[in-house]
Protein backbone atom coordinates (compact mmCIF):
# COMPACT_ATOMS: atom_id res chain seq x y z
CA UNK A 1 0.00 0.00 0.00
CA UNK A 2 1.37 3.40 -0.93
CA UNK A 3 2.48 5.22 2.23
CA UNK A 4 1.35 8.63 0.88
CA UNK A 5 -2.26 7.44 0.99
CA UNK A 6 -1.82 6.41 4.62
CA UNK A 7 -0.38 9.82 5.46
CA UNK A 8 -3.23 11.55 3.64
CA UNK A 9 -5.81 9.48 5.55
CA UNK A 10 -4.11 10.48 8.81
CA UNK A 11 -4.17 14.14 7.74
CA UNK A 12 -7.89 13.83 6.98
CA UNK A 13 -8.38 12.75 10.59
CA UNK A 14 -6.45 15.77 11.83
CA UNK A 15 -8.35 18.18 9.60
CA UNK A 16 -11.65 16.61 10.61
CA UNK A 17 -10.90 17.11 14.30
CA UNK A 18 -9.70 20.71 13.78
CA UNK A 19 -12.69 21.51 11.54
CA UNK A 20 -15.08 20.73 14.40
CA UNK A 21 -13.51 23.31 16.69
CA UNK A 22 -13.13 25.93 13.97
CA UNK A 23 -16.80 25.60 12.98
CA UNK A 24 -17.87 25.80 16.64
CA UNK A 25 -15.80 28.97 17.06
CA UNK A 26 -17.40 30.44 13.93
CA UNK A 27 -20.81 29.64 15.42
CA UNK A 28 -19.89 31.54 18.56
CA UNK A 29 -18.48 34.47 16.58
CA UNK A 30 -21.62 34.98 14.49
CA UNK A 31 -24.06 33.53 17.05
CA UNK A 32 -25.80 31.42 14.41
CA UNK A 33 -25.08 27.69 13.95
CA UNK A 34 -26.83 27.31 10.61
CA UNK A 35 -25.17 30.38 9.12
CA UNK A 36 -21.83 29.02 10.36
CA UNK A 37 -22.53 25.84 8.39
CA UNK A 38 -23.44 27.89 5.30
CA UNK A 39 -20.19 29.85 5.53
CA UNK A 40 -18.21 26.64 6.01
CA UNK A 41 -19.73 25.03 2.92
CA UNK A 42 -19.49 28.23 0.88
CA UNK A 43 -15.76 28.51 1.49
CA UNK A 44 -15.39 24.82 0.67
CA UNK A 45 -17.32 25.36 -2.57
CA UNK A 46 -15.06 28.24 -3.60
CA UNK A 47 -11.97 26.12 -2.95
CA UNK A 48 -13.43 23.22 -4.94
CA UNK A 49 -14.24 25.52 -7.85
CA UNK A 50 -10.67 26.84 -7.87
CA UNK A 51 -9.24 23.31 -7.74
CA UNK A 52 -11.64 22.26 -10.52
CA UNK A 53 -10.61 25.21 -12.71
CA UNK A 54 -6.91 24.54 -12.17
CA UNK A 55 -6.68 20.76 -12.22
CA UNK A 56 -9.72 19.15 -13.87
CA UNK A 57 -8.73 16.97 -16.81
CA UNK A 58 -12.06 15.17 -17.28
CA UNK A 59 -14.86 16.26 -19.59
CA UNK A 60 -17.78 18.02 -17.93
CA UNK A 61 -20.95 15.94 -18.20
CA UNK A 62 -23.93 17.36 -20.05
CA UNK A 63 -27.19 18.16 -18.22
CA UNK A 64 -28.79 15.04 -19.75
CA UNK A 65 -26.04 12.93 -18.19
CA UNK A 66 -26.91 14.29 -14.74
CA UNK A 67 -30.58 13.47 -15.23
CA UNK A 68 -29.66 9.78 -15.63
CA UNK A 69 -27.88 9.59 -12.28
CA UNK A 70 -29.93 8.12 -9.40
CA UNK A 71 -30.70 10.77 -6.77
CA UNK A 72 -29.12 8.63 -4.03
CA UNK A 73 -25.71 9.29 -5.59
CA UNK A 74 -26.03 12.97 -4.69
CA UNK A 75 -26.51 12.29 -0.97
CA UNK A 76 -22.85 13.01 -0.19
CA UNK A 77 -23.53 16.74 0.09
CA UNK A 78 -26.53 16.17 2.33
CA UNK A 79 -24.52 13.82 4.54
CA UNK A 80 -21.70 16.38 4.69
CA UNK A 81 -24.17 19.08 5.69
CA UNK A 82 -25.62 16.79 8.36
CA UNK A 83 -22.13 16.17 9.70
CA UNK A 84 -21.09 19.82 9.79
CA UNK A 85 -24.29 21.24 11.28
CA UNK A 86 -24.55 18.44 13.86
CA UNK A 87 -20.94 18.92 14.92
CA UNK A 88 -21.53 22.67 15.27
CA UNK A 89 -24.46 21.95 17.60
CA UNK A 90 -22.91 19.20 19.76
CA UNK A 91 -19.13 19.66 19.99
CA UNK A 92 -19.24 22.19 22.85
CA UNK A 93 -21.85 20.12 24.71
CA UNK A 94 -20.10 16.74 24.70
CA UNK A 95 -16.47 17.73 24.06
CA UNK A 96 -14.33 17.15 21.00
CA UNK A 97 -12.74 13.87 22.12
CA UNK A 98 -16.10 12.34 23.09
CA UNK A 99 -17.61 13.49 19.82
CA UNK A 100 -14.75 12.15 17.68
CA UNK A 101 -14.76 8.82 19.54
CA UNK A 102 -18.47 8.37 18.88
CA UNK A 103 -18.00 9.37 15.24
CA UNK A 104 -15.21 6.82 14.88
CA UNK A 105 -17.32 4.10 16.54
CA UNK A 106 -20.18 4.85 14.14
CA UNK A 107 -17.79 4.83 11.21
CA UNK A 108 -16.29 1.48 12.25
CA UNK A 109 -19.70 -0.19 12.51
CA UNK A 110 -20.77 1.24 9.16
CA UNK A 111 -17.60 0.58 7.15
CA UNK A 112 -17.27 -2.97 8.42
CA UNK A 113 -20.83 -3.63 7.27
CA UNK A 114 -20.17 -1.97 3.90
CA UNK A 115 -16.97 -4.00 3.45
CA UNK A 116 -18.52 -7.28 4.58
CA UNK A 117 -21.37 -7.10 2.07
CA UNK A 118 -19.50 -5.19 -0.65
CA UNK A 119 -22.08 -2.39 -0.56
CA UNK A 120 -21.78 0.74 -2.71
CA UNK A 121 -19.57 -1.07 -5.19
CA UNK A 122 -16.71 -1.76 -2.76
CA UNK A 123 -14.74 -5.00 -2.80
CA UNK A 124 -15.91 -7.56 -0.27
CA UNK A 125 -13.77 -7.82 2.87
CA UNK A 126 -15.40 -10.36 5.16
CA UNK A 127 -15.69 -9.65 8.86
CA UNK A 128 -13.04 -11.98 10.28
CA UNK A 129 -12.06 -12.57 13.89
CA UNK A 130 -9.01 -10.27 13.70
CA UNK A 131 -11.07 -7.48 12.06
CA UNK A 132 -13.87 -7.92 14.60
CA UNK A 133 -11.35 -7.91 17.45
CA UNK A 134 -9.86 -4.67 16.10
CA UNK A 135 -13.31 -3.06 15.92
CA UNK A 136 -14.14 -4.23 19.45
CA UNK A 137 -10.86 -2.74 20.70
CA UNK A 138 -11.68 0.58 18.99
CA UNK A 139 -15.13 0.61 20.59
CA UNK A 140 -13.60 -0.36 23.96
CA UNK A 141 -11.25 2.61 23.58
CA UNK A 142 -14.26 4.81 22.86
CA UNK A 143 -15.98 3.59 26.03
CA UNK A 144 -12.85 4.28 28.11
CA UNK A 145 -12.46 7.79 26.68
CA UNK A 146 -16.16 8.56 27.19
CA UNK A 147 -15.82 7.71 30.90
CA UNK A 148 -13.87 10.99 31.33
Amino acid sequence: MNWIFLVLAFLIGISNAVQSGVNAQLRESINNPILAGIFSFSIGLVILLIVFACFNENPVPKINDFQQIPLTRFLGGALGAFYVITVIFIVRKIGSSNMMCLIIAGQMATVMTIDHFGLQGFAVHQITLPRLTGAVLVVAGVVLILKN
